[in-house]
C-alpha cells in the first residue's frame, strides 16, 4: 500500500520545509505513550514522566489516542508559510471550525481517513446512524478510545478546550526546554532541504525514507499501511523535520489544509550507538536461528515456550538465543503475571542501517 503525492507541474514552492513545535510535541507525546519503540526519546520520556504528575499525567493517558498510531491532523501544521511558534500553532487548532475539529478527532480515534464515518453536520436518522457507527467502531478498539469518543459526541468544544489546556501546560512544563535544544538542528535540516528544493523542485520529496519517485504520472510514493492520493496542485506540502518521530515517518492530509510529511532527521553523533554495539547486533542477526526467532517475535510477543514450540527447539536452546538477542538490545522481555513475553524492538532493528552510518561518522 502507498500514499502517493502527485507532483504534476508543481514547482519547488509547493513544498515548504520548516520545523513545527506542535508536530514535535505530538511526536514526543507519541513516544511517551509507547516508550519501548522510541529509544531516541528515552531521555525526554524519563524527564516528562517525572514532570507530568497529577491531573497532567491523567490527561496524558486519557488523551493519548489523539497522538497514537493515527495522529490527529491538527497536531501537525494546519497552515503553510514560515515557521510559527507553539502558541500560534495551538491558536490554529482553536480556530478550526467545529465540524472540522470533530472530523479530524474522529479520524484519529478510528484510525482511518474516511470523513464519512462521522459527519457532525448530519441530523435526523443519518446523524443517529453516523453516531452509532462511530460508537461501534470505538468499542472494538479500547475503553480509552470509547471514552474519548463519548466526550467528542457530548461536547466537542469542551474536549478541544481540555486538549489545548493540556498541550499548553505540557509545553511550559516539559517541552519548551526540549524544543529550544532541538530547534537549531531542525532548522538546519530544513535549510538543507530548501537548498535541495531549489535544485530538484518538488522532487526533493523522493529523498525521504520509504519514498520512491515515479515518472508516469510524476509522483512520489510512500510505503505506508493504507492507500491515499494527494496532489500538490490542490494542496501544498509542509515538510517537517523531527527528532522524536523516529523510527516513523508521518503523512497527514485533509481537504483544505496542506499535506504534512514529518520525517526523522539523522541521529546526532552523541546519540549514535557505539560502533561495537552495532557490530554486535549485526553479528547476532547473522545467525539463521536467531533470525527465525525475530521473524516470529515481529508478528506477536511470545513466551520462551511459545518460541520453542514454533521453532521445534528445546527451552534451553531458545533461552540461549534469546539471551544473545536481549544483550544486543534487539529483544525486550515484558512480564505479564507469571510469564514473560518477548517482543522484537522494532526501533533497534529498523535503525541498524542509519545507526551503522552514524556510528562510523563519530
Amino acid at each position: 500500500m502507498v500514499v502517493s503525492i502527485l507532483l504534476g507541474r508543481a514547482g519547488g514552492e509547493a513544498v515548504v520545509p520548516r520545523p513545527s513545535p506542535v508536530a514535535e510535541l505530538c511526536a514526543c507525546l507519541h513516544a511517551l505513550a509507547d516508550p519501548p519503540h522510541h529509544p531516541r526519546s528515552a531521555a525526554w520520556v524519563s524527564a516528562a514522566s517525572e514532570g507530568l504528575t497529577g491531573p497532567l499525567a491523567a490527561d496524558a493517558a486519557r488523551l493519548a489516542p489523539l497522538w497514537g498510531a493515527f495522529r490527529a491532523r491538527y497536531l501537525l501544521p494546519l497552515v503553510g508559510g514560515p515557521e510559527r511558534g507553539l502558541d500560534e500553532e495551538l491558536a490554529d487548532v482553536e480556530r478550526l471550525p467545529r465540524s472540522v475539529f470533530v472530523q479530524m478527532t474522529a479520524q484519529a480515534l478510528v484510525g482511518q481517513t474516511q470523513r464519512e464515518l462521522f459527519d457532525p453536520e448530519l441530523s435526523g436518522p443519518a446523524g443517529r446512524e453516523a453516531r452509532t457507527a462511530l460508537r461501534a467502531r470505538l468499542r472494538l478498539i479500547s475503553p480509552r478510545h470509547r471514552e474519548l469518543g463519548e466526550r467528542l459526541l457530548a461536547d466537542p468544544e469542551e474536549l478541544r478546550s481540555r486538549l489545548l489546556i493540556f498541550l499548553e501546560a505540557v509545553g511550559s512544563t516539559v517541552f519548551d526546554a526540549e524544543w529550544a535544544r532541538l530547534r537549531p538542528r531542525l532548522r538546519a535540516d530544513a535549510v538543507e532541504r530548501r537548498r535541495q528544493r531549489h535544485e530538484r523542485g518538488a522532487g526533493v520529496l523522493a529523498d525521504l525514507p520509504i519514498a520512491t519517485a515515479h515518472d508516469d504520472p510524476p509522483r512520489v510514493d510512500f510505503d505506508k499501511i493504507y492507500h491515499a492520493t494527494v496532489s500538490l496542485a490542490e494542496q501544498p506540502c509542509v515538510l517537517v523535520p523531527s527528532v522524536h518521530v523516529a523510527p516513523h515517518i508521518v503523512i497527514k492530509h485533509f481537504p483544505g489544509h496542506p499535506t504534512v510529511v514529518q520525517y526523522p532527521i539523522a541521529a546526532a553523533a552523541s546519540e549514535a550507538p557505539p560502533l561495537d554495539l552495532v557490530r554486535t547486533r549485526l553479528a547476532v542477526l547473522s545467525d539463521a536461528t536467531r533470525m527465525r526467532l525475530c521473524y516470529d517475535l515481529l508478528r506477536t510477543p511470545c513466551t520462551t515456550s511459545d518460541l520453542a514450540a514454533r521453532a521445534r527447539m528445546t527451552l534451553p536452546q531458545v533461552s540461549r538465543h534469546l539471551r544473545r538477542l536481549r544483550e544486543a538490545g534487539l529483544v525486550v522481555g515484558e512480564r505479564q503475571g507469571a510469564v514473560v513475553r518477548y517482543r522484537l524492538d522494532l526501533a533497534a532493528v529498523n535503525g541498524l542501517g542509519p545507526d551503522l552510518l552514524a556510528a562510523l561518522r563519530r
